[in-house]
């Protein structure tokens, strides 16, 4: 007879057994078919001639959870060129990003026709077409494709097969998982954030985990600090080239499996909400996209000038000394930053009174700001719980902080304990607005920086603090990231412990692990668990929202955490990065990434954030981040000090590219405006421009700025010649305009780089603005104009065209019509021997008022024989009238040609011309024969 204690064991044993075999279950489930998917039941018209049709699961299975039983799809053209595909619970509403937070169309109300939809009878296949983009859906089981009506070609198609590595659609409370059939040859982009060492385009079999993490960017492959579900799928049908793009609109962690030939989601809540953007063009699919989610916000003029910062300057002194040190190496500087070295005891709105005495910090504000320099500082959404605290005191008494079981949530940073601000209540951006003013009343900043808002948190659980115990610990040398709070582990909710677990961290971490909750709660009962990717977003429309209304100026605002649609907001630097090769390497395709997302203003820290970079590095570092969009560099307390004059051969290779950036001002300048009114992205692929030039698609070691400035670093150690890449046509060196480049049919070509040279060069058919440069933007940009004018080496006839956008860069808005500003477009022509330049002007006054002229044209890529420039012409009247107009002609060397032989060609320069650009103008003259 067995006993009442064996029986007991065996029967647990048993259970242990089940409980293991249905562990294993769901975790092989992760990589095979789960369900057989959903059948369509109904499906009518809408009076705005979308569809709306009910799906209803074929078999309930329990992995992950119960099916939703019934779903509604909601399929609409919005524009010609952008399809909407939205599945919910047909019963329930569910979490989605916040319409007020994304402003979009809204699909029709869930229940208001269920009842009639249930009577409908579906069709077997339909057909739903606009200008581009045709939907098409199969009933049992349901799947949906996204056709290009122009070449037929299938651009998602979620059907699956039985010979299918992936199952049908899946939709359960805390699981949705959705698969899109690929071709072998399609080039995809996005993604992100996370540092890919395979380049910029995606990888096959790399993990793509969505869920914003503050871990450093230094960690390969993994979540970073922002979540931007969206990808650019890049075809070359036939020899011809076709871009979409696919936005997955979701905040929920997830991750999405890319294995070549086709894309798996596998989200943790939330809803499908799908665009689609027909292209066809990369630049197409930038424009359709930031047309929803927002426009790239128009940055200052001084932000593209050279920012330092440091974890580290521990008093006011260092960065006076900063600031002279710069100016005695004579090396641009316009903005000069500080890390949470002014604060008192790292409080967010405080200044250190010993080490920041607010007199002085105010007089040296003073100096700077006298001649053009800006000051920016950092500040973390971490309030510090201290009832001395006049910010904490007034959160509290807003009740505008985070909640976990109806009392704020409690976490680690810097100050030690902390709440964290709800930006999803409306009374948490008035007081942060209040905050902003209060401070900047007594600190007159030039923008803000916001860390740490993924969010991080040095702790994990529900902590409360220590008895006995300082926390944060005291008497250390260093900022201490140690959990000192009495923590307990959050695991006894579905939200803190949900059944499919996500690649969060790059190790499948949970997802409240050092950060908020995910059982927390916020405003109207929204759970941390949906909103968490949100959080940066949330918190950088309050903080430009607060620095709109206190200046009346354009806000300058640069976020660590990002989502779709910050762009419109904010500008970012790619995070803790490392001063190593690969990181260097790294940067280039996360500036590229973050231009497709809509965020053209992006960097990297130059030289790294950590550890020291070697003499060798930091050199060829700034030949690159000159060229950043946002170009910053910042370093970190544990690293030594890094400033771009401590090795005179940095000092000039920084003299050397920020001198031709400062020189490019009004070109970048210009190219903020473009990204503002298209979302052309600053810093591209050359994909962007080359799109027929397949060679180019994986191309991640250089870029462009527009469309036709390529940067062509050197990316490793020891090396002084590059080999460079160059499409099809002819390029000129930026640094030496003699110097020519034809590549006939796309070749690479080895280029000298001696340590303290970069290789910057410009395209055929291109008018490049520039000015003189200087040591500050305020200056550089009231120096006089050149023009560089180029066309294809020795062309009988070619064009050429460029354009020029000035403003009051402190205008809130970034348009014309405000009496602000001025738009000139710059056109060339060449044909048998006679040259023409001339130029369009809207709004002139402006550009007029400043005083603006155009000193000198340079022309490249003229054939030439023996004679001369004959009768030059300035609106139609012989240049001998301008008595200090000097010509000069210089022949072209060539580094490399293919084709026509040994032909002449030279670049004409006028000089003194004194064109005002806020003038129409028209030059003529002839070539000698």
């Amino acid at each position: 007879m067995v006993s009442l204690r064996l029986l007991v064991a065996l029967t647990l044993s048993s259970f242990l057994l089940t409980c293991l075999l249905c562990l294993s279950q769901e975790t092989n489930y992760s990589s095979s078919k789960i369900g057989r998917g959903y059948r369509l039941i109904s499906i009518e018209d809408t009076h705005d001639g979308a569809l709306v049709g009910l799906l209803q699961v074929k078999q309930k299975n329990n992995i992950y959870g119960a099916d939703i039983p019934l779903l509604r799809f909601y399929v609409k053209h919005e524009t010609e060129n952008r399809l909407r595909v939205h599945i919910t619970d047909a019963n329930n509403k569910r979490w989605e990003v916040p319409y007020d937070l994304l402003p979009r169309e809204q699909p029709p109300p869930l229940k208001k026709n269920i009842k009639r939809l249930k009577k409908k009878k579906p069709l077997s296949v339909s057909e739903y077409s606009s200008s581009e983009l045709v939907f098409g859906y199969t009933s049992d089981p349901f799947s949906f494709k996204v056709k290009r009506k122009s070449n037929g070609d299938t651009l998602f198609d979620s059907n699956s097969n039985e010979s299918d590595p992936f199952g049908s659609l899946v939709f359960k409370d805390q699981y949705l998982e959705i698969s899109t059939k690929l071709p072998k040859d399609a080039s995809l982009y996005g993604l992100g954030e996370n540092t890919q060492p395979h380049g910029m385009r995606l990888h096959p079999n790399d993990p793509y985990t969505l869920y914003t993490t503050d871990i450093s960017a230094v960690n390969l492959n993994s979540d970073l600090y922002g979540s931007h579900p969206v990808y650019m799928d890049l075809r070359n049908e036939g020899g011809k080239p076709y871009a979409h793009g696919v936005l997955l609109l979701n905040s929920n962690g997830m991750d999405v499996f890319y294995k070549g030939n086709y894309l798996t989601y596998k989200i943790i809540g939330g809803v499908f909400d799908f665009y689609f953007f027909a292209g066809p063009t990369p630049l197409n699919v930038v424009d359709q996209y930031t047309t929803l989610v927002g426009r790239p916000a128009p940055m200052p003029y001084w932000a593209f000038g050279f920012h330092q910062c440091r974890w580290g300057y521990h008093n006011l002194s260092v960065i006076e000394d900063v600031v002279e040190n710069y100016k005695k190496a004579k090396i641009p500087l316009d903005v000069i930053w500080n890390d949470d070295d002014h604060m008192d005891g790292h409080k967010d709105f405080t200044v250190n009174p010993i080490n920041y005495p607010l007199p002085k910090l105010l007089n040296f504000l003073d100096r700077i700001h006298s001649i053009g320099m800006k000051y920016i500082v950092i500040n973390d959404p971490g309030i510090a719980v201290n009832t001395n605290y006049g910010v904490y005191q007034r959160g509290m008494a807003n009740d505008v902080f985070i909640k976990y079981e109806g009392e704020p949530f409690m976490a680690m940073v810097w100050p030690g304990a902390v709440y964290f601000p709800d930006f999803l209540n409306p009374k948490t951006v008035s007081w942060w607005g209040d905050e902003i003013r209060r401070f900047h009343e007594l600190v007159p900043i030039d923008g803000l920086w916001i860390d740490m808002n993924e969010v991080s948190n040095f702790c994990t659980g529900k902590c409360t603090i220590p008895k006995g115990r300082f926390c944060p610990l005291q008497g250390e040398k260093l900022p201490n990231s140690t959990c000192c709070l009495d923590c307990t582990n959050i695991t006894s909710t579905r939200w803190d412990d949900p059944p499919y677990k996500i690649n969060a961290s790059g190790k499948e971490a949970p997802i409240g692990f050092k950060t908020i909750a995910t059982s927390a709660v916020h405003y109207n009962g929204v759970l941390e668990y949906d909103a968490h990717s949100l959080f940066g977003f949330s918190e950088v429309i309050a903080t430009h929202k607060a620095l709109h209304e206190l200046q009346g100026k354009r806000p300058f605002v640069l976020s660590r955490s990002t989502y779709v649609g910050s762009g419109k907001y904010a500008a970012h630097w790619t995070g803790d990065n490392k001063g190593t090769w690969e990181d260097l390497r790294y940067s280039i395709s996360t500036v590229l990434n973050f231009g497709i997302f809509g965020m053209p203003m992006v960097g990297a820290d130059i030289c790294g954030f950590y550890p020291a970079p070697t003499e060798e590095l930091c050199n060829r570092w700034i030949e690159v981040g000159a060229f950043y969009p946002f170009s910053r560099d910042h370093s970190s307390v544990i690293s030594p000090r890094q400033e771009l004059y401590r090795w005179e051969s940095v000092a000039e290779s920084a003299r050397n590219a920020l001198g031709m950036r400062y020189k490019l001002l009004p070109y970048l300048y210009t190219l903020n405006y473009e990204a503002h009114i298209s979302g052309a992205p600053i810093a591209r692929p050359l994909f962007f421009s080359f799109p027929n030039y397949v060679q180019c698609y994986g191309l991640s070691t250089q870029f462009l700025l527009g469309s036709s400035l390529m940067i062509s670093p050197v990316l490793e150690q020891g090396k002084t010649e590059v080999e460079a890449l160059f499409p099809p046509g002819t390029w000129y060196s930026l640094f030496d305009l003699t110097q020519v480049i034809v590549s006939k049919d796309g070749n690479y070509v080895t280029l000298n780089a001696p340590l303290h040279e970069i290789n910057v060069h410009l395209y055929q058919n291109t008018i490049l603005p520039m000015q003189q440069g200087g040591m500050v933007s305020k200056d550089a940009r009231t120096t006089p104009f050149s023009l560089i004018v180029t066309f294809p080496a020795g062309a009988n006839e070619g064009e050429a065209k460029g354009n020029l956008f000035i403003d009051d860069d402190e205008m809130p808005d970034m348009k014309l019509g405000n009496g602000y500003s001025t738009y000139v477009e710059f056109h060339a022509r060449v044909k048998e021997g006679s040259v023409k330049v001339w130029s369009e002007v809207q709004e002139g006054k402006f550009a007029l008022d400043q005083g603006l002229v155009i000193d000198t044209i340079n022309v490249l890529g003229l054939s030439y024989g023996s004679g001369e420039l004959v009768r030059i012409e300035i609106d139609g009247e012989p240049s001998s009238g301008v008595s200090n107009v000097k010509v000069s002609t210089n022949e072209h060397k060539y580094l490399y040609k293919e084709g026509d032989g040994e032909k002449k060609t030279v670049m004409v320069g006028l000089k003194g011309l004194n064109i005002p650009v806020g003038k129409r103008f028209s030059l003529t003259w002839k070539m000698g024969s």
